[in-house]
């Protein structure tokens, strides 16, 4: 009979999780502590706003095609090597970001940095390898929100670890200090998990370079829903532009441009090279799964990590703007924000495992829905604060418990491509992120959130309408032709 969730043992499955999620959360320590260092760094090194805003951007730059990368070396590789090498790797680009003299190279190495964000990716297959289905919605939830709390470290503990050197410096030994100890904790995590619980097989996907999908049908949408994310990294390129920023030259953004066009190309080469055999043989219906599981968990990430991250972004100078708190009370009020993570994510798992990962989804959406749609009619002359703050903490719960219930159904689809689905699903979260905070600075706050309300109601029909809730078994075939039976339930 399988034990009862024990959050506070840490032994066995339990030990891999509490080692996994403060993996996560040392990553983010790296990754995110840019942002309560930038007012240090801005004025140690005199830089203007316009490049401060430009570090920023660059930090996030490259995560949504890592994910999509490190998706796949996982599920080739195993999360064990690769959680330890981007903690190490990471925490080394880091170091040398902190000792850049020049901006220009600042800029280089921040943009590097950008992977590090792909750690997320790594755990949510470690965890699927460790807790069953009727678990690994919690497990998921954990890991994701304690995780995430990451951000919340660094922006308690760097800035008074610079201000206690009291020099111009300070930045550079605070952010050192972090990345030498992302750096000890990947040797440690090395030496302390395994991929699989022992006798576990690890399965892999049977070519790399790109999702194995098992119909033509599936193969047509898989090559649509790539679009998005070469769209969201353009519009990146836009936001960076002579026409919006101008922080890169004309030159530079055609060139992008075209990159990011000769990339798509690449992959639709390998995307066929890989799916091709299957096409033209179908793939028995035992070993099959749906592709438009992965393309909804795309979009539904997409409206609960997206606007998670575009709303704490923008929380703090939204309550000065329209209600002209004070900014400590704005910036306070905000940060009740990733506090949320510690128990909405995870409830979102929870809930999951108890009631069905497709009710829990709509339940999240229609909290979304209901109160974004609410806020997109603010009035800031009679409307009161207390109730607009009321309503931007609730739709912080839906979203992320959203969030947990999108990973807790993530792990379930086909257990050999957890990873590229996970790394798929989590670059659409970023550029999520990356279109609302775009709307945003063209439009009001009000219509910000009402479009934020009308993409969840979108995306509640899409789940009510074609999401299959994970049932019975999925199954992996061996190298000796076995095949092995992965219950759901």
């Amino acid at each position: 009979m399988e034990d009862k969730f024990n959050l506070f043992s840490f032994t066995g499955k339990y030990r891999i999780l509490h080692l996994t999620w403060f993996a996560f959360f040392m990553s983010f320590v790296v990754w995110l502590g840019l942002g309560p260092m930038m007012p240090f760094i801005k004025e140690a090194l005199a830089l203007t706003d316009q490049q401060a805003k430009v570090l920023l951007i660059l930090n996030v730059g490259l995560t949504i095609p890592a994910r999509i990368v490190v998706g796949m070396l996982v599920d080739k590789l195993g999360p064990k090597i690769m959680f330890s090498s981007i903690l190490v790797l990471g925490g080394l680009i880091s170091i040398a970001f902190s000792w850049m003299q020049s901006y220009e190279q600042l800029a280089l190495m921040r943009f590097f940095a950008g992977f590090i964000g792909a750690g997320f990716v790594v755990g949510i297959r470690m965890i699927s390898e460790w807790f069953p289905a009727k678990q690994t919605g919690t497990a998921q939830g954990i890991y994701g929100g304690w995780g995430n709390f990451g951000s919340a470290g660094a922006m308690f503990t760097l800035p008074f670890v610079a201000a206690s050197f009291g020099d111009v410096d300070g930045w550079r030994y605070a952010i050192t200090i972090a990345s030498v100890l992302a750096i000890v904790y990947g040797v440690i995590y090395y030496f302390n998990v395994s991929n699989t619980p022992k006798g576990s097989t690890y399965f892999k996907p049977k070519k790399s370079g790109a999702m194995e999908v098992t119909s033509l049908g599936d193969l047509i949408l898989y090559i649509m829903m790539s679009i998005p994310l070469y769209l969201a990294l353009a519009l990146l390129t836009w936001k960076l532009s002579p026409a919006k920023a101008g922080m890169i030259s004309s030159e530079t953004t055609w060139l992008v441009y075209s990159v990011l066009v000769a990339v798509f190309i690449l992959q639709l080469v390998k995307i066929w090279h890989v799916n091709a055999e299957f096409i033209k043989n179908p793939v028995p219906e035992q070993s099959r799964y749906h592709f438009k599981q992965v393309a909804i968990l795309d979009w539904a990430y997409m409206a609960t990590f997206g606007t998670e991250l575009a709303v704490v972004s923008i929380l703090a100078m939204f309550y000065v703007d329209w209600f002209e708190l004070p900014k400590i009370t704005a910036a306070l009020l905000a940060g009740v924000y990733p506090f949320i993570n510690l128990f909405a994510r995870p409830g979102g798992g929870w809930i999951s495992d108890k009631i069905g990962r497709k009710l829990t989804l709509m339940i999240a959406f229609a909290g979304i829905a209901t109160s974004f749609l609410v806020l997109g009619n603010v009035d800031k002359d009679t409307w009161s604060i207390s109730w607009v703050v009321g309503l931007t903490i609730l739709g912080g719960i839906f979203s992320q418990a959203g969030s947990g219930a999108v990973f807790a159904m993530v792990p379930l689809i086909q257990r050999r491509l957890t990873g590229q689905i996970a790394g798929m699903v989590g670059a659409f979260g970023a550029a999520g992120s990356v279109m609302f905070l775009t709307v945003n600075s063209l439009v009001e706050y009000d219509e910000f959130f009402m479009l934020i309300g009308i993409v969840a109601v979108s995306v509640l029909v899409l789940i009510m309408l074609f999401l299959d809730e994970p049932k019975n078994q999925m199954t992996e075939v061996l190298d000796d032709g076995t095949v092995e039976i992965i219950k759901l339930n």
